[in-house]
């Protein structure tokens, strides 16, 4: 199996359980090794009361961008630490895309940078993940 091919069958097995991400509007768009890129499009029940998108659901959406680049090898893998940075707000009607690109990985622990940005590009928000790999896989290969 193509390192691609398991992260596709990785993202498949998680997808499936994920509830969450689906839940808050979230959609997969591409996963590869280490990568991960997912969009929402801001809607009303994602504002908070300043009219702009909640910090939460953009944290979300950063998150959810990390557990599938760090699941991407089939090896069941958590967040052990992250931290968020917000940057711009985002408004209802934007479109977010958050894209996961691994810097590191040795043993069990990797490090994940997220760029949150909105449909013009701007960035919104950066998000750092540090993972940590448990024991388990996503299916069995």
């Amino acid at each position: 199996m193509t390192p691609l091919e398991r992260a596709k069958k990785s993202t498949e097995a998680m997808w499936r359980e994920d509830g969450a991400s689906q839940w808050l509007g979230m959609e997969l768009v591409s996963v590869a090794e280490g990568e991960a890129v997912l969009t929402i499009v801001i809607q009303k029940h994602h504002c908070n009361g300043h009219g702009n998108c909640h910090g939460g659901i953009s944290y979300a959406l950063a998150d959810s961008a990390f557990a599938f680049a760090c699941n991407s090898r089939n090896q069941a893998t958590v967040a052990q630490h992250n931290i968020m940075n917000y940057i711009a707000p985002a408004k209802e009607g934007d479109r977010l895309t958050a894209t996961a690109q691994e810097v590191s990985l040795q043993g069990r622990s990797g490090i994940y940078d997220v760029r949150v940005t909105n449909q013009n590009n701007q960035l919104i928000a950066t998000f750092r993940g540090m993972s940590r790999a448990i024991k388990g896989q996503l299916f069995v290969e």
